[in-house]
């Protein structure tokens, strides 16, 4: 169970919904939560299925809040944490962005310097209980706050941390952009078996199970992914003829190439939408 006296979000969003539900799952009381957002269709959503209340405004969201997650889109950062700023007064709360790309110094800017921020990069997979989340903060915020933000973010999915906040950009790439990688090879290869003659729905319902039970191999074993490709793979088989093929089209260059031009994009976002 989660103690905390009061936990504000500015934001009512896909994120802020899968962490409001994965936290309430594992036992915050819904009179524990506050939220504000202008989108008046928004709250009734959150109130109708968590039956928490919606707060007027974002001064009373974030009143006497222990941690405040600001659950907004990069674009709307400024305004946000400029609106939250002036409402802060001493109060001295946790503040976790899951806005992707704005750098602690911006954030720090925005809500002043004496405030103790974390930068969390969840992904869509937490709206189903298996997000990835990067954490960064710099190397003052202590113990005690980097267990809090890691529990708040603990309840839709695994969570950790990075040294520097570069590797933030990294983090998106990865985890954040993943899932629709995965996405796209689930989606060629649920073609490809149509293609050879493989009903719609067996194709689409094998090639499901076979992600599935893949990464749930990789994560109970601790063997590494190149020894659990070898496992699989018999010299002179059907894995290997497939395999060669995707050697062949370089797909490990491909996918390296791939991922640094979300890392690029990710900085320039930053660059964007971040600057203090």
């Amino acid at each position: 169970m989660i103690d905390i006296h009061k936990l504000a979000f500015i934001g009512g969003g896909n994120m802020a919904a899968a962490l409001i539900g994965g936290l309430i799952g594992r036992g915050l009381a819904p009179a524990r939560i506050a939220f504000a957002d202008p989108n008046r269709e928004q709250l009734q959503k959150l109130v109708r299925d968590f039956g928490i209340a919606a707060a007027p405004d974002a001064a009373s969201a974030v009143r006497d809040a222990e941690i405040l997650v600001l659950a907004v889109k990069p674009q709307h950062m400024h305004a946000a944490a400029s609106q939250v700023a002036a409402h802060l007064g001493g109060a001295r709360p946790l503040i976790i962005s899951v806005a992707a790309g704005i750098p602690h110094a911006a954030l720090r800017g925005w809500l002043g310097t004496g405030a103790a921020i974390v930068r969390a990069m969840p992904n869509r997979p937490a709206l189903c209980g298996f997000g990835a989340t990067g954490l960064y903060a710099p190397p003052g915020l202590g113990a005690a706050q980097r267990a809090l933000a890691e529990s708040i973010l603990t309840a839709v999915g695994i969570a950790v941390w990075v040294e520097l906040e570069s590797q933030m950009d990294t983090v998106t790439a990865l985890s954040g952009s993943g899932p629709a990688y995965f996405f796209l090879f689930m989606e060629a290869l649920e073609a490809a078996a149509r293609e050879l003659g493989l009903e719609p729905e067996v194709a689409h319902r094998l090639t499901l199970q076979t992600a599935l039970g893949a990464a749930q191999m990789a994560g109970e074993s601790a063997d590494t992914l190149a020894v659990l490709r070898e496992q699989v793979t018999s010299k002179g088989g059907t894995t290997a003829a497939a395999l060669a093929i995707l050697d062949a089209a370089d797909l490990r260059g491909i996918v390296a190439s791939a991922v640094a031009a979300a890392d690029r994009r990710s900085a320039e976002l930053a660059a964007e939408y971040g600057a203090p």
